[in-house]
């Protein structure tokens, strides 16, 4: 019947939406691997500052990026360009977009693991999330052989401008925000999204005869 397997594929989008979007939220918002790099790195004493007034200043950015009354970035110890500040704007509405998918997506996840539940088949997910299990171990590899590529590849797919090419110059925000920061996040992202496919993979597959 074609109305089932529409509810069918409405529901495992929305799952693997919602398995994406929670981990983007999760990577954002998990303050301590910007601090983990910026010690790493030894991002302070290459900006001659200290780790509070960093820390400080990326608070700055995260509110900016979260808070829709925050309509004006303001680094209190960096200059900014008007393409800096707009590219900080379009990364802002990604961040917008995102959680209103995530909010969106559990929304349609609840009632599709509901209907699951009440009809005994979470074993109809093994093949989707077994399929998907493989996905982030290939990503992971590409990260591992040329993350130079993925990153650029990364802004070309979001981004339709060069803003996001910051002159250290007029734009030193960059300098606290290096590469391997951005490396990190992928990576946490990449691990946790595999984290869920295999956790819900094990549920489905134990699940199969009940």
């Amino acid at each position: 019947m074609i109305v089932p397997d529409i509810k069918k594929i409405a529901g495992v989008i929305s799952l693997i939406l919602f398995i994406i979007t929670v981990s983007i939220a999760f990577v954002i918002l998990f303050t301590p691997l910007y601090y983990y790099s910026a010690w790493s790195l030894g991002l302070p004493e290459q900006l001659g500052m200290s780790m509070e007034t960093l820390m400080e200043n990326y608070h700055v950015l995260l509110r900016y990026l979260h808070f829709p009354w925050i309509t004006e970035l303001n680094f209190p110890d960096f200059i900014s360009s008007d393409s800096g500040l707009f590219h900080f704007y379009e990364v802002k509405l990604l961040f917008y977009l995102n959680y209103f998918v995530l909010i969106v997506s559990s929304i349609g996840s609840f009632f599709y693991l509901k209907s699951l539940k009440k009809n005994k088949r979470f074993w109809t997910l093994q093949k989707t999330f077994f399929i998907a299990a493989l996905v982030p171990p290939l990503l992971l590899t590409f990260l591992a052989v040329s993350f130079d590529r993925m990153f650029v590849l990364f802004h070309e797919i979001f981004f339709n401008n060069d803003d996001w090419l910051f002159n250290p110059a007029t734009d030193p925000i960059i300098m606290a925000l290096p590469q391997e920061f951005f490396m990190y996040t992928f990576l946490l992202f990449f691990l946790l999204i595999e984290v869920f496919f295999i956790v819900a993979y094990q549920y489905s597959k134990r699940n199969a005869f009940k």
